[in-house]
């Protein structure tokens, strides 16, 4: 079995562990929440991870990219140069956070200590990301697996522990529910570090050769760049999805309290069952990053080819029965976080959304591998523009509604999937239909 189905087979196995406790999380928040307070709880998270991510600068990807292109005697040097940028730029952007936090609108129906843990947040994902840069290039993906598992267990037991022994308000429980994630996150992030600083140790006692801050600013910029600007851009959609629904719902005659319990509904219990075996999608995106990267700077189009195969085949072995159990069971499914038969519509009219995301998730990884940041990102602006026109124009409508906002979605996926593939399959020469190289021309470049 190749590296590159080792890796991924265990992330799948560790991720699927970590995605079942996932699952119970939001069973617990949606019994101690009530379909209002997960209203609110799921519709502030978009705007969280909007400032995790400009807090990552998706150093994971940049790193890792980095690391499995160039040979072992550069990596102490880089990530030398990599910690200073680092703390240079948490420090910066600490004290942007800090003067703005107060100034966000989003956070004034929550309460006041909630901005407060977002800005903690900040340093911790920073030098995390240094750590899971360096260990997704290395292909150590049991450190990654570990780290991802060990938080949504440290997550669910905080959950358990503290809304069985105390009882609070919507607005406090919304705040301890964002507490137990944050005190994870803690956890892991001492981990990782721990972890990075005995291999980084290491390192020192290796041959090594130095690279200047400018090489090593490019290389990460290059990527991080664009690839931050495709998550800003994918995350900012996401923080103002929950709104624009809201909007198109209440101009189509529904209450502003009915309409946050719909959102409540899609985003907290359709979307986390339809979502659930994304975890091998992402299984794939973080070994897809090295593996492509070290096969395109090689011009191995015979690998990138076969690759691209068996991600294929992967996924439509476990993206069809997934959406066919969601389309046949969904009440049963959904009957698990309410007695709901609103839920259930909503999870069998999105499964084309579901399936196809199946598919994104690790072309988009494949581009970056392939250095086709920018096409990505064009994708996706393109998808959404036409995704969130048609979710406004039919969900305002009375006769649609959410049938409406789910049509749109089904939409923007459609476009975006076609679009990944198109360009993946023009990019290595092989044919749309039959994954086969369009010519007999000597593989290796």
């Amino acid at each position: 079995m190749s590296m590159f189905l080792r890796g991924t087979l265990l992330l799948i196995v560790a991720t699927f562990l970590g995605e079942c406790v996932e699952f119970i999380v939001n069973m617990v928040l949606a019994k101690e929440l009530g379909e209002r307070g997960l209203g609110l709880y799921m519709s502030i998270l978009p705007t969280v991870f909007l400032i995790v991510l400009l807090a990552s600068f998706e150093l994971p990807i940049s790193i890792s990219k980095f690391i499995a292109e160039k040979e072992d005697k550069y990596h102490k040097s880089m990530l030398q140069h990599v910690i200073r940028l680092t703390i240079i730029f948490t420090a910066v952007l600490l004290i942007l956070a800090s003067i703005a936090m107060p100034l966000i609108p989003t956070f004034d129906q929550y309460h006041p200590l909630f901005r407060w843990l977002v800005v903690l947040l900040i340093p911790m994902i920073s030098f995390s990301s240094i750590a899971r840069g360096f260990f997704m290039g290395k292909q150590q993906m049991s450190k990654i697996a570990s780290a991802h598992f060990l938080r949504k267990i440290l997550q669910l037991a905080l959950l358990v522990v503290l809304f069985q022994l105390f009882e609070f308000d919507m607005s406090t429980s919304i705040l301890i529910a964002f507490c137990t994630f944050v005190g994870s996150e803690f956890v892991i992030v001492i981990y990782l570090i721990h972890m990075f600083y005995i291999q980084f140790q290491q390192l020192k006692h290796r041959p090594s050769e130095f690279i200047t801050s400018k090489n090593v600013r490019q290389n990460l910029m290059a990527v991080s760049i664009p690839t931050t600007g495709l998550r800003i851009f994918h995350s900012l959609t996401h923080a103002i999805q929950p709104f624009l629904i809201k909007i198109a719902l209440v101009h189509s005659g529904l209450s502003e309290g009915i309409a946050t319990e719909q959102f409540g509904m899609l985003a907290g219990v359709a979307m986390t069952i339809g979502f659930f075996p994304a975890f091998i999608a992402h299984s794939l995106l973080i070994m897809l990053i090295p593996t492509v990267s070290k096969a395109y700077a090689d011009r191995d189009l015979f690998k990138l080819q076969k690759i691209l195969q068996q991600v294929m085949g992967i996924t439509f072995l476990y993206g069809v029965p997934a959406v066919m159990v969601f389309y046949f069971f969904a009440e049963p499914l959904t009957n698990m976080f309410f007695h709901s038969s609103v839920a259930a519509n909503f999870l069998q009219l999105l499964w084309p959304y579901f399936l196809l995301h199946f598919f994104v998730i690790p072309m988009q990884a494949y581009l970056i591998g392939l250095g086709l940041m920018k096409d990505a990102f064009y994708h996706t602006l393109w998808s959404h523009v036409i995704q969130f026109s048609l979710m406004y124009f039919l969900g305002s409508m009375h006769d649609f509604q959410m049938d409406g906002v789910i049509i749109g979605m089904n939409t923007g996926a459609v476009l975006l999937t076609l679009m990944h593939y198109m360009t993946i399959c023009k990019k290595i020469g092989v044919s749309s239909i039959s994954l086969r190289r369009l010519s007999n021309e000597n593989i290796r470049v």
